[in-house]
């Protein structure tokens, strides 16, 4: 008999989400994007300058970046400061993030300004990065929301709607949204970042043991399209 999973859900159920927009309220915008135990902080910060190399030519920018607080894994995790250095994964997950976002970013319609998104993650147990690139939309949509409110501004400077979920095999079945204890036991593990009209932004698939067949690739992804249609319509009850 299979495993039983958290909160008694279904191979192609997500955790419980709840995303509390303005969370903080001195940032321009930001959401407290919470799924199942992972929960992230996502702020938009905007800055009304570019980075040199896109100076003058009329156009916007938004970067990431990402971290995770000391003790969001329960044995305390050194802070990046006291290293000297942000650690490699930090790295990738927040360039992962910017990329994601930019997807769906009209720069144009931006002007000569950049938006930075900072998620921090409070708790740890699996998805954190795809958490934070769901949340993170909510934090840069209502960024945008502020500036086209106060004119600065003419039109909304999103193109669509972006979100992201994990999926995996774990003991021969394809399940969604893996907590830490099925991450950690996954013969197959994948990021999936996706628009809201289905495109596909990002696959990053790894295979622990098993080698990853066409087929069971096929089966996560129409799980991950599930379950970011899940993740969406949150998105959209707090916009």
């Amino acid at each position: 008999m299979p495993a039983s999973r958290s909160y008694d859900r279904a191979p192609a159920d997500i955790r419980p989400v709840t995303i509390d927009k303005g969370f903080v309220e001195s940032a321009d915008g930001s959401a407290l994007i919470s799924i199942g135990k992972t929960r992230v902080i996502c702020t938009a910060s905007v800055q009304e300058s570019v980075p040199r190399w896109m100076q003058g030519r009329g156009k916007g920018w938004v970067t990431a970046e990402y971290s995770m607080l000391p003790a969001s894994t329960g044995d305390r995790k050194q802070r990046d400061i006291s290293k000297g250095k942000q650690d490699g994964r930090g790295v990738e997950i927040q360039r992962l993030i910017g990329r994601s976002l930019r997807v769906v970013v009209d720069f144009k319609a931006l002007g000569e300004r950049s938006v930075y998104v900072d998620c921090d993650v409070l708790e740890a147990d699996g998805g954190t990065r795809c958490a934070a690139i769901t949340g993170g939309y909510v934090a840069l949509r209502q960024a945008f929301q502020k500036l086209l409110d106060k004119k600065a501004i003419e039109t909304m400077p999103l193109t669509g709607t972006i979100a992201a979920v994990s999926v995996g095999m774990v003991a021969g079945r394809a399940l969604c949204d893996l907590d830490y204890s099925e991450d950690s036991t996954a013969e197959v593990d994948a990021n999936v970042v996706m628009t809201g009209d289905g495109g596909l932004v990002e696959v990053q698939a790894t295979a622990e043991r098993t080698p990853l067949s066409r087929a069971s690739l096929d089966d996560l992804l129409a799980l991950a399209e599930g379950g970011i249609a899940r993740l969406r319509e949150v998105q959209e009850r707090v916009a």
